[in-house]
């Protein structure tokens, strides 16, 4: 018989970027860390390796990899910040095909763009699973599991990293709950729940809501995360 445990982590990093797969000179991030990559930060503790085969072209996420249904909820809301970057990259097609040479191998294309940042990021997740998977959270937070690891965790960009990561209890928060069809409720927005870095068509981010007013986890609040049961091919 399965043991089901209950766990919840405060997290706090001054600058954080969640972002989904986009392109453009302009590029967004989600206000909240996403279901998706609290999944994958909770795997990450526990030592438990989530990524598939890292001879691929793609890293994909294991098929295998266990199932863990999360909550989030926003402690304090972020605040929205840009700032400006140069991308270096190499373009697709003919475009700039004259700077190649000077570039002596490098990447000679180099483009502005504008990123989003969110500043003094506060957030509460419920990590509900197997009770010998979810028991294993705090031990990788105290640096008591004996397993290989590929490196610290961060704040969905790896120039940001979390000031901490703190065991609590069931809290008062903002939590996302899913938008019902034809409803239109205020904050509004797309989290992603399974993301398939090999067809980005199969990602899937359905919309959220925060509760209008904070309140102790909802049911609705919980939801299922892991991997697809059919990968793409």
């Amino acid at each position: 018989m399965t043991v089901i445990s209950t766990l919840f982590l405060s997290i706090e990093a001054p600058f954080a970027a969640f972002r989904w797969l986009q392109a453009g000179v302009y590029r967004g991030t989600y206000p909240v860390l996403p279901p998706s990559a609290a999944w994958g930060l909770a795997l990450n503790l526990a030592g438990i390796e989530a990524r598939g085969p890292l001879d691929e072209v793609v890293t994909t996420i294991r098929p295998d990899a266990p199932h863990l249904e999360i909550a989030v909820g926003s402690l304090r809301t972020a605040q929205r910040s840009t700032l400006y970057q140069q991308l270096h990259g190499y373009p697709v097609g003919t475009s700039g095909k004259e700077l190649q040479a000077h570039a002596h191998g490098q990447k000679y294309w180099i483009a502005p763009a504008r990123r989003e940042i969110l500043v003094g990021l506060h957030c509460l997740v419920g990590i509900r699973g197997d009770d010998e998977l979810v028991t294993r959270i705090p031990r990788g937070l105290g640096g008591m599991l004996e397993v290989e690891r590929y490196g610290l965790p961060f704040a969905g960009d790896n120039q940001f990293m979390f000031d901490r990561i703190d065991v609590v209890g069931d809290m008062v928060a903002r939590w996302f709950v899913p938008v019902g069809v034809g409803e239109t409720p205020k904050e509004s927005t797309r989290l992603t729940t399974n993301i398939d870095r090999r067809d980005g068509s199969r990602t899937q981010a359905p919309m959220f809501a925060p509760v209008p007013l904070p309140c102790m986890c909802p049911s609705e609040a919980w939801i299922d995360i892991g991997p697809t049961t059919e990968p793409s091919a």
